[in-house]
């Protein structure tokens, strides 16, 4: 009886719109890890290559980024609800583009509006940390990663089973029709969300039209009265978000193509897609990532209870050297131990990810959360798109290594500002 009420004490805050949000959030995370083992090699087999690849992150960043400032002034003025339960069907059409691709051109069309409809990202920010206390934010956050990661185990198996089954082009087709299905499902669900922030206007989508300059100056100005450590926190996810935009779709073609995990001798083998060995690389990518996926889930709470008991900072910066050793094990590596650097990446990726998101709760009043989050984002999906774009073009042009080098050296300053620059509340002065 007592470790039961110790449990329920303990997971008290899975309620409400947090418990909302994570089964949302389930499902549109299983959406979209089921195409993601494989979309690079999608993209390639749709005519595409590397630098395409970092050109599609280009276009679709950019477009995220465009519409962010916007998004976190009306997530603050019309409240986060509305935004957040009636974008997501959009989220949900613009997939119809990756599913019926005949090139890598419509990849690209559907990336850009669904990037447009994702003007809710600050709204989803803003109403998480609204949604959790300061003394259970580590543990929500954590535990979030935690929960997404139990029911996305599967997603790398049945993508394996999809593209061993049917082939690389309709395996893949027949995933994103899922993607379809499951963030309607999930739009649908976030309908019973709740409003967070009180005295909210009505939605004029005349005013919403025109809010874009005086958006942009709120957000500007709302960074005068931030605390410094938020300003610092913001460039170090600035440079990092850069370098991991760097690299992020080029993991599976330096394993296929240099690696050569299933035997590819020559990236002249892009375009065919039935060869032997492209079907054993996918295959034994698939196992990478299922193995990637069981040990987020089983380092999520004890991520968590380590963020809440001795802070964000130290883990933060443990996570930023995580990924030197990462990279390193996987350009100079093998099959083998692809396992061990992807888990390490894995790893590192889940501690900065739950430290950045309660460091800015802790950090910013919910007042502001919109705003601050809107400008936030605006600048790092730049910088994500345009070192996309540079990731391919130096993998393409310079030698495959490049990127993944390049970003084990950049983790340097971002690392830098953490220590020296970023100063966490203490547990008292966190804000509610």
């Amino acid at each position: 009886m007592r470790l039961l009420k110790r449990l329920k004490k303990e997971f008290s805050f899975i309620k409400g719109n947090y418990l909302i949000l994570v089964i949302s959030w389930i499902l549109i995370d299983f959406a979209n890890e089921l195409p993601a083992t494989y979309y690079p090699d999608y993209v390639i087999q749709l005519g595409g290559s590397p630098t395409v690849l970092g050109l599609i992150t280009l276009v679709k960043l950019l477009t995220l980024a465009s519409v962010q400032l916007l998004g976190g002034y009306l997530a603050d003025k019309y409240g986060r609800k509305s935004l957040i339960s009636t974008l997501t069907f959009g989220v949900a059409l613009s997939c119809i583009f990756y599913a019926i691709a005949p090139s890598w051109h419509f990849i690209m069309i559907g990336a850009a509006i669904e990037s447009l409809c994702i003007i809710y990202q600050p709204a989803l920010d803003a109403i998480m940390a609204d949604s959790l206390t300061p003394e259970k934010r580590g543990m929500g956050f954590s535990m979030l990663n935690l929960i997404i990661s139990v029911t996305t185990t599967p997603a790398p198996a049945v993508a394996l089973l999809l593209v061993a089954s049917y082939g690389s082009l309709t395996g893949m087709r027949i995933a994103f029709t899922i993607v379809v299905l499951l963030i309607f499902i999930a739009a649908i669900v976030r309908q019973r969300l709740k409003e967070s922030i009180q005295n909210t206007e009505r939605i004029n989508l005349k005013k919403m039209v025109f809010s874009y300059p005086k958006a942009f100056k709120e957000s500007m100005n709302i960074w005068k009265i931030v605390p410094s450590s938020m300003k610092f926190l913001f460039f170090s996810e600035l440079i990092m978000q850069f370098s991991l935009a760097m690299t992020q779709s080029l993991f599976l073609v330096y394993a296929f193509y240099t690696l050569q995990i299933g035997g590819v001798p020559h990236p002249e083998l892009y375009t065919v897609e039935t060869d032997p060995a492209l079907q054993l690389a996918r295959v034994r990518w698939g196992y990478v990532m299922i193995i990637l996926f069981i040990c987020m889930i089983i380092l999520s709470f004890p991520v968590g209870k380590i963020i809440d008991r001795i802070g964000r900072k130290a883990p933060l910066i443990i996570a930023n050297l995580l990924l030197i050793p990462a990279l390193l094990l996987f350009v100079f590596g093998n099959y083998a131990t692809l396992f061990v650097a992807m888990s390490l990446n894995g790893l590192a990726v889940l501690l900065s990810l739950s430290c950045h998101r309660a460091l800015f709760s802790d950090i910013i009043p919910q007042a502001h959360r919109g705003k601050v989050r809107g400008f936030s984002n605006f600048f790092i999906a730049t910088f994500m798109g345009i070192g996309g774009a540079i990731g391919g073009i130096l993998y393409d042009k310079t030698g495959p290594q490049i990127p993944f080098l390049l970003m084990a050296v950049i983790t340097f300053p971002s690392t830098l500002i953490v220590i020296f620059r970023v100063c966490e509340p203490k547990p008292e002065e966190r804000q509610s």
